[in-house]
């Protein structure tokens, strides 16, 4: 896997992951690295970004800006459908595209692109992520750009659900300590 959704399964009890959606943009034999897509600040876009030149923020008035995860929550990292090169970013599966570039960002704002914007991430060290799967942590799904971009945050859980047949009241609860 190196790119995909993970979907919290209901024996995750970290109050950081549980019932979440991650993106991962990136898993190889170093770790793995996303952001969560279903959880927000009480802040939105134009009220956390102060460009370092006058333009019109209006287009993100009320957006709300994604918590990413509990890593690094300074840093920030913008999930859109436009591609980026390969010095800026990721471009993943399905027309989904991540980069942690603040002239990206400047050209965004200044074209008015449409984005999200994650502050935080999550991140994995070497075999982590493979040994949460096994512990039965995290259910993978295909990157859908639809549900990442415009589905609504607190519908996202379970439409990624929806999107592989699952639904929250037909998964097996397994007790967090067997």
């Amino acid at each position: 896997m190196s790119t995909s959704l993970l979907i919290a399964s209901p024996q995750l009890r970290d109050p950081s992951f549980e019932r979440t959606v991650v993106l991962v943009w990136h898993h190889d034999d170093d770790g793995a690295v996303g952001v969560i897509i279903n959880r927000s600040f009480d802040q939105s876009i134009d009220e956390v970004l102060t460009p370092p030149e006058p333009m019109d923020l209006s287009p993100y008035a009320g957006q709300p800006v994604l918590w990413g995860g509990p890593v690094e929550p300074e840093s920030g990292t913008l999930i859109t459908d436009h591609e980026v090169t390969d010095e800026e970013g990721w471009n993943l599966e399905q027309g989904v595209s991540v980069t942690r570039s603040l002239d990206r960002l400047m050209d965004f704002l200044r074209r008015q692109v449409p984005f999200q914007l994650a502050l935080g991430y999550a991140g994995w060290g070497p075999g982590q992520l493979e040994q949460e799967f096994e512990e039965g942590s995290w259910i993978f799904a295909p990157i859908d750009p639809e549900l990442i971009l415009h589905a609504p945050l607190e519908d996202r859980y379970e439409l990624t659900l929806a999107s592989i047949g699952m639904t929250i009241g037909g998964m097996w609860h397994a007790p967090a300590d067997s």
